[in-house]
């Protein structure tokens, strides 16, 4: 049951460095139909909130280099709503200008906030866990982010511990935080995942508007300082050009860092419903249909011979042939061509000359 007061805000501002040569600069991975279903991740992210929240209450904050190929893929996303960084800044300054954003019209909202270049397998189960989430914070002061429930020991992602011990008196499938956890080494990754309590930090967090604007206030005070004092101006046609003049002041950190890690009220909603951030080839390769040998083939027409566990993406190709490669990424895009060993696929961002 869609409420009129949720809101959902897709974070678009990423450049994917490392799905080079599929992803540029100028059009990174969440533009892109990196599944080859017909539709680019941040469609894909748009869709599975169908139901959840009202296209009139949608946000897309992203650079501002982005903006036509936003409108183009969203064109149910109200223009005024699609809110542009003129910097990189990470998550907190991002998050925080949406939420004083979308306060300054909606006293009551209550916001979701997701990354656009996730992917999601059981779409059903989404909503349930999102919906679930939406209602708790629509009557407490709590902060929910969700925590995947990890299915190997996976060294790519942060990881949230949770006290299971005991679940909140409202709504038996949400814990508390005991701690967030930076990336680890494989060996400690291997005792999370003996443990039932750490989950994969996917980066979704639930929260009201007025909590989320409180906690800035409190844990990060120079970043409201800046949201707060253009109260004035939100909605109006000034807003563009004083965020322009002082979006640059925020300082370029994290929510994890800036509240998430710091702040009291902090919930983790355990869920699994086939999950993957897409960082990687390897994450790609690992989340696609593979044939008999492993080999995920994206594009028309690709035939493999003696090849095994490769990732090939060849959508602008007509015809591709490939023999006695494993473990390997092909990649093309407009007349770039990689091939690289997927064991040496962080070293892409160095081929790229982007990161």
């Amino acid at each position: 049951m869609e409420n009129t007061n949720s809101h959902l805000v897709i974070m678009a501002g990423g450049v994917g460095s490392r799905f080079w040569p599929m992803s540029t600069t100028d059009k990174p991975k969440q533009f892109i139909d990196v599944l080859g279903v017909g539709r680019s991740l941040l469609q894909l992210t748009y869709q599975r909130f169908q139901g959840v929240c009202n296209p009139q209450n949608v946000w897309v904050v992203t650079n501002a280099r982005y903006v036509d190929i936003v409108k183009e893929q969203l064109p149910e996303v109200p223009e005024n709503q699609i809110l542009l960084e003129p910097c990189r800044r990470n998550t907190a300054p991002c998050i925080a200008y949406v939420s004083w954003r979308i306060k300054s019209q909606d006293n009551k909202a209550n916001i979701v906030v997701s990354p656009s270049d996730h992917i999601v397998m059981d779409e059903n189960e989404f909503r349930r866990i999102i919906q679930l989430c939406l209602n708790f914070t629509r009557e407490t002061d709590a902060i929910v982010t969700l925590g995947m429930k990890p299915n190997r020991p996976e060294t790519g992602y942060g990881y949230i511990k949770a006290d299971l011990s005991l679940s909140s008196p409202r709504q038996k499938e949400i814990f508390r935080v005991d701690s967030f956890r930076e990336k680890p080494d494989l060996q400690t990754a291997i005792q999370y995942i003996k443990n039932n309590d750490y989950f994969w930090n996917a980066g979704i967090f639930i929260w009201s508007a007025s909590t989320i604007v409180n906690a800035f206030r409190v844990y990060a005070p120079s970043i409201a300082k800046v949201f707060e004092s253009l109260r004035p101006i939100y909605g109006t046609p000034q807003e563009q050009e004083e965020i322009n003049r002082r979006y640059p002041e925020c300082a370029s950190i994290s929510v994890d860092y800036a509240i998430m890690e710091r702040a009291e009220e902090i919930f983790v909603c355990p869920a699994e419903f086939g999950w993957s951030d897409l960082g990687t080839w390897g994450s790609l390769l690992m989340q696609t249909k593979k044939d008999l040998y492993g080999n995920s083939l994206i594009g028309e027409n690709i035939e493999m011979y003696d090849s095994h566990n490769c990732i090939v993406h060849t959508t602008q190709e007509s015809h591709v042939v490939i023999q006695g490669l494993d473990n390997y990424i092909v990649a093309e895009k407009d007349g770039t061509l990689l091939i690289c060993s997927l064991s040496e696929e962080q070293r892409i961002k160095q081929f790229s000359g982007e990161g």
